[in-house]
């Protein structure tokens, strides 16, 4: 029987969720994504020097143009070797700002186009707030397909597929993170973790209201997660779970299937409103989309600040 990461790329599209060319280039994932902190990551690797110095070149010494023309740089080169898109991340810092969301998403797929990437290999990712959520209806409309990320509330889920966006990521393992430190409860089993409840219920949401919005789960902490959403659109997973997919050549069970849906669920009317609320009674959804904007922010800040000394460095 073949591996578990080979099963598994029968039955859900599997995405990287690294920055690393060749975790990438090892694992031949459909897709790839990154985020501040994995462009972070990738500045302290060596392979990486003639992408930063090209990018501060091209930059004209703007630490925050730099930041976006590495994080493009960097998307290229993963195009090279997966057959399918990458997703780029605008600045977290423009979370709240509908405008600013669309204006920089809009730069960065010039940047693609002007380094001979079409638009259609690209998602823009976007935070799902409300404002990034509007923000996102604008570029779809544009045809600019947009990831929207930090998502862990069904409210941001059900606004997301009345807005026709491309893709969403829940995080399942930040899910799962929360409820382990609110209720001190440490072991979940895969069928009761609360980031697979999350995801498998949007899921269920979409295909019982045939919404075309792609659900790809990411964020996971250990196998059992990624095993027990086995047949969810798309996985975004990190080089270390992929290789022990690989090294388990058991039996994977397929979980999700639009052929095995509920049928007591009932469509919600999203309004902005309705958002809102829901997201107030959501302390766990609210409370980690803050923090993971937060943490974007910081990851995205310490680069400009290192790209910005590496400026300094160039012009003594």
């Amino acid at each position: 029987m073949s591996d578990k990461l080979t099963q598994l790329k029968t039955m859900t599209e599997v995405v990287a969720d690294t920055g690393d060319i060749e975790a990438i280039r090892q694992y031949r994932p459909q897709d790839a994504t990154t985020n501040p902190s994995l462009v972070l990551k990738a500045f302290s690797l060596s392979q990486y020097e003639p992408l930063i110095l090209r990018a501060i070149q091209q930059s004209k010494q703007c630490p925050m143009d730099a930041a976006d023309r590495l994080a493009v740089l960097i998307g290229v080169e993963i195009l090279n070797i997966v057959p399918g898109k990458v997703s780029t991340e605008v600045d977290s810092r423009l979370s709240f700002d509908t405008a600013g969301t669309v204006e920089k998403a809009r730069k960065l797929i010039a940047l693609y186009e002007a380094e001979g990437v079409s638009k259609n290999r690209i998602l823009i990712k976007i935070a799902a707030t409300w404002e990034g959520i509007q923000a996102a209806k604008v570029l779809e409309k544009e045809g600019i397909q947009c990831n929207l990320t930090l998502l862990f509330g069904f409210a941001q889920a059900v606004a997301c597929a009345e807005a026709d966006i491309t893709l969403v990521s829940p995080f399942v393992g930040r899910i799962l993170d929360w409820y382990k430190k609110s209720t001190g409860q440490e072991e979940y089993t895969a069928t009761e973790d609360p980031g697979v409840l999350s995801v498998t219920a949007i899921y269920h949401y979409y295909k019982t209201f045939d919404y075309q919005t792609i659900v790809m789960g990411a964020s996971f902490r250990n196998l059992g997660e990624i095993e027990q959403l086995a047949g969810c659109d798309k996985l975004t997973i990190s080089p270390d779970l992929m290789k022990g997919l690989e090294a388990d050549s058991t039996l994977l069970e397929q979980h999700l299937s639009p052929e095995k849906l509920p049928n007591d669920i009932k469509r919600i009317a999203m309004s902005e409103s309705i958002f809102r609320w829901m997201m107030n009674e959501d302390a766990m959804a609210t409370e980690k989309l803050a923090e993971g904007i937060r943490n974007f922010t910081k990851d995205q800040v310490t680069l400009e600040t290192l790209l910005n000394e590496r400026i300094g460095s160039s012009v003594r």
